[in-house]
């Protein structure tokens, strides 16, 4: 009788995607960054971020995510595998008058995202430049791409959670001194 312990945990498609795109940054694969920042481009990067997919509906998806993440990653060395939602996100975004609510580019920008019927792809990218230009950590790249895949679910609205993570308060902690 044999041992052969539990089978391996398979892991979504999205985080695959993720570690694909991260291995590129680690590696310092420029070039198959830069095709992926060439949205029209059929190119060996962009097919690969494609074929982790797990249904063919959510190809497009995949490849505007991993445009979006050639994008924020252009002349890094290291990657951001991202954290929360793009609602989160862009709640860091700001400057010295203030971050998320208080900045008034953030909030437009988060309108134009929720307000879309379909996928938002164009305001999606300004949201990443703007994220890359304050220097905050972008939205997971994972979540994004389930977030986006999802966009028009029943059941499931992902422009009302973002809008959520951008508004939710901060508390202040409370100390007992």
């Amino acid at each position: 009788m044999t041992s052969e312990g539990p089978p391996p945990v398979e892991r979504p498609s999205s985080e695959r995607l993720s570690r694909y795109l991260c291995r590129l940054v680690w590696t310092h694969d420029t070039g198959a960054l830069a095709d992926l920042r060439r949205p029209e481009a059929l190119t060996e990067p962009r097919l690969i971020a494609a074929n982790y997919a797990a249904e063919e509906e959510q190809r497009l998806v995949y490849e505007k995510v991993a445009f979006l993440f050639a994008r924020f990653h252009a002349g890094r060395s290291r990657p951001l595998p991202g954290s929360g939602s793009m609602g989160g996100s862009l709640r860091r975004i700001g400057g010295p008058g203030g971050r998320g609510p208080k900045d008034s580019g953030a909030t437009r920008l988060l309108d134009r995202l929720v307000a879309s019927h379909e996928l938002p792809l164009r305001h999606l990218q300004h949201a990443i430049e703007r994220a890359r230009a304050c220097d905050v950590t972008p939205p997971s790249w994972a979540r994004l791409a389930d977030d986006l895949t999802e966009w028009r679910s029943p059941g499931r609205s992902v422009a009302y959670d973002w809008a959520r993570d951008f508004y939710t308060p901060v508390f202040p902690s409370k100390r007992n001194d």
